[in-house]
């Protein structure tokens, strides 16, 4: 794992604190805190922290800070990224159950377009990093996890690779992907910080830091993003109900990313697949590349409205792709 060091520390408690309104602020989470650098900032600026820590070794510091503090911070023993995982019966620490996660910290839930009922920090580890952001992407998307509890805000030090995909745009054939379609119309998407990876510290006795190597993408920094979900997602056609077959529609399209539009409707045999081109007033050669988020929705919400498209075969592959990410 890496931890920040003390310089950083302060950097991300006011890049957490930036564009924080009047009044009480939601509690903070922070996973995987390690020595603690960051909870004891985070505390001076006095910030509300609960820190869910997985690591047995860190933790009889954590909890000796939480005695010598009157209820400022609360330590929990689990893995945030063993919340809620497909085993039947009672879960063994360090999984966690999002339910008793939440009674604990005390945060109910709240309807979807309420404010943020809880904000979450983190290093994400770059080993399954793409199936972790897939992952969360489904949670948000059906409202599970988390996410039933609201609008729950991630705040993450995401690889540079990874952040350039989420904010890729329309023609990148590099970094232009599904995860980018689906984030950008999912979350509100802002960068609080860049850092270099050197400026982390790491617990690895080896020595060195094992940073991911790419020649396509850009990753030579840690990235430090919000991602905030949007208010108006549930509006028009896309419903909890029914954002697995979305999220397996973009899938689908961008799998080439270059074949056109008019070749991939087509292939769902739609005959009418040029009048709904025109309806949408999408170019009948258009490329998926070239499409935004924005056409994805309005193509998924003219695709529930027709008579001819049925979602029945795509159930089986949604499925699947749902078993796989969790």
């Amino acid at each position: 794992r890496y931890i920040v060091c003390p310089r950083l520390a302060r950097t991300v408690q006011q890049c957490l604190q930036r564009g924080a309104g009047p009044g009480p602020q939601p509690v903070l989470l922070e996973f995987s805190p390690g020595p603690g650098i960051l909870t004891q900032t985070l505390l001076n600026a006095g910030i509300r922290v609960v820190a869910l820590e997985n690591n047995l070794a860190y933790l009889p510091k954590l909890q000796s800070l939480e005695k010598s503090l009157d209820g400022q911070l609360k330590v929990i023993y689990g893995d945030f990224f063993r919340l809620d995982p497909l085993v039947g019966g009672a879960l063994k620490p360090p999984a966690v159950c999002s339910d008793k996660l939440f009674e604990t910290l005390g945060v109910a839930a709240v309807p979807w377009r309420a404010d943020v009922p809880l904000r979450i920090f983190g290093i994400m580890p770059h080993t399954l990093e793409r199936k972790r952001l897939w992952r969360f992407l489904f949670g948000m998307y059906e409202c599970s996890s988390i996410y039933k509890y609201g609008r729950v805000e991630l705040n993450l030090f995401l690889s540079e690779k990874e952040y350039t995909v989420l904010a890729a745009k329309p023609g990148d054939l590099k970094a232009y992907q599904a995860l980018s379609v689906l984030t950008q119309i999912g979350y509100e998407i802002e960068l609080l910080h860049m850092e270099p990876w050197s400026s982390f510290i790491t617990n690895l006795k080896t020595g060195g830091l094992s940073i991911p190597k790419t020649k396509l993408l850009p990753n030579d920094h840690l990235c430090l993003v919000r991602l905030t979900p949007q208010q108006n997602l549930f509006t028009g056609g896309l419903k909890p109900t029914n954002s697995s077959t979305f999220i397996f529609m973009v899938k689908q399209c961008l799998a080439k990313s270059s074949c056109r539009l008019s070749d991939r409707l087509n292939s769902w045999s739609l005959d009418s697949g040029g009048e709904l081109l025109k309806a949408l007033e999408i170019p009948e050669n258009a490329k998926m590349s070239d499409l935004y988020p924005e056409d994805y929705r309005r193509l998924f919400e003219a695709l529930q409205n027709s008579s001819m498209f049925s979602e029945t075969w795509f159930y089986e592959d949604v499925f699947e792709s749902r078993r796989t990410i969790n």
